[in-house]
């Protein structure tokens, strides 16, 4: 399996792995604590902490600048990452690939606790990006109310510095953290002190990871090209989740290792800012995804910052290695869904098997509605035969109130 579908996403393995850094990585991003639970943190919140009594209603819980949102509210910014190998070329070493364009993130919709916010890449000319990762807009439901405290320290040497950014003069706070020493990344962060509409991102003027040791060279960044405000009055209409980031879904995998098969579920929601990621047990009963209080929180930048990256490994689909056979056309049932699918075989001589991986023909297929981004690009299913075991996507589905594909 290229990468297993039931993967963590804490936010130092998560960018680790997908930065591919090695075992001595241990952070690829400065973070900032928030300050009374909210996202904005303590040097670039505009309000001050406030004690939320047992009275308050959960769609006014907190002081977030989400509790605000207003649909029109926007920042865009340009982005590009590349990878290139250093000194000999390993065999199975990770192709060299770069990609580059503007990602934008808009809030469509407001009805509290919700705010409705869009994400799309497109090529620097406004076209759709041509990367299959980043070709179609999604759509992520973020949560505005407070419902745990969540926690992003800064890392690195500090140093403040004014700059013009987006047509606006900006005070700001840079974060610089360099691993190199370690062969680890050089990560640089610039945050705007008093955010206004950047609250979508923490803030983040500018935001680069440069790679270095193991290998490979390379990195990304994303840096401001525009901001601004909607008009208040206007709630908008929330969308689908027919093609959802991954917050307000939910998908099963089941995997057998050694004759034992398991299933784990994958809820996946954001809040003020943060994407919240928690693998467990289905749950027989009630809500499909009742609780999030021990999710593992990645800052919405930072997860974008990581989807670019880990759009270098698909520039083509499906992802078939060299030397492979023809795919094989297929439909396979996952739960109520039928799927057009792909499956590739790829012989494991000194194992005496074979790896079979079964792929969505289309990753966009309407076949696919409501299921969660990361997982369209994993394997449909991958085992190995005979009898080696393997993991297989088993239904997926749409928590969120009102939020139907």
């Amino acid at each position: 399996m290229r990468k297993p579908i039931a993967f963590s996403l804490s936010r130092p393995a998560m960018l680790c792995a997908a930065l591919a850094l090695g075992t001595s990585c241990k952070s690829v991003e400065p973070h900032t604590t928030p300050s009374d639970g909210t996202t904005a943190p303590p040097e670039v919140s505009t309000q001050q902490p406030v004690t939320r009594p047992e009275t308050e209603t959960p769609t006014r819980r907190g002081n977030s600048p989400w509790l605000r949102a207003r649909v029109g509210d926007r920042v865009a910014y340009s982005f590009s990452a590349n990878r290139k190998a250093m000194g000999r070329q390993q065999p199975g070493a990770v192709p060299e690939a770069a990609v580059a364009g503007v990602v934008t993130l808009e809030v469509v919709a407001v009805e509290l606790p919700w705010v409705w916010v869009t994400l799309s890449f497109t090529e620097d000319g406004g076209a759709p990006s041509r990367q299959p990762m980043l070709a179609r807009p999604l759509v992520v439901p973020v949560r505005a109310d407070a419902s745990r405290a969540l926690e992003a320290p800064r890392e690195g040497t500090q140093s403040t510095e004014q700059l013009t950014a987006a047509g606006r003069h900006w005070e700001a706070k840079r974060y610089l953290n360099d691993k190199r020493m370690m062969d680890g990344p050089l990560e640089n962060r610039l945050y705007a002190a008093t955010p206004g509409p950047l609250y979508l991102t923490h803030g983040l003027l500018d935001a680069s990871t440069t790679l270095a040791g193991f290998g490979t060279g390379g990195g990304a960044q994303l840096t401001l090209v525009e901001a601004r405000q909607g008009q208040e009055g206007d709630t908008g209409q929330p969308p689908t989740l027919a093609r959802p980031w991954g917050p307000g879904t939910w998908f099963d995998v089941r995997m057998e290792t050694e004759g034992t098969p398991s299933v784990l579920r994958t809820c996946q929601a954001a809040e003020r800012g943060f994407i919240l990621r928690q693998q467990v047990t289905p749950p027989t009963t009630g809500a499909a995804c009742p609780d999030f209080a021990q999710a593992e929180a990645v800052p919405l930048e930072e997860a974008v910052l990581a989807r670019i990256w880990e759009s270098l490994d698909t520039r083509q689909w499906p992802p078939a290695p060299t030397g492979l056979a023809p795919a094989k056309h297929e439909t396979v049932t996952v739960g109520p869904h039928r799927v057009p699918a792909l499956q590739l075989e790829t012989a494991q001589p000194q194992a005496n098997s074979v790896r079979v991986q079964v792929y969505a023909a289309d990753p966009w297929e309407d076949e696919l509605s409501g299921l969660a981004h990361e997982a369209r690009f994993q394997p449909l299913s991958d085992r190995t035969t005979p009898g080696g075991g393997g993991a297989q996507l088993t239904d997926w589905g749409v928590w969120v109130p009102g939020a139907t594909p």
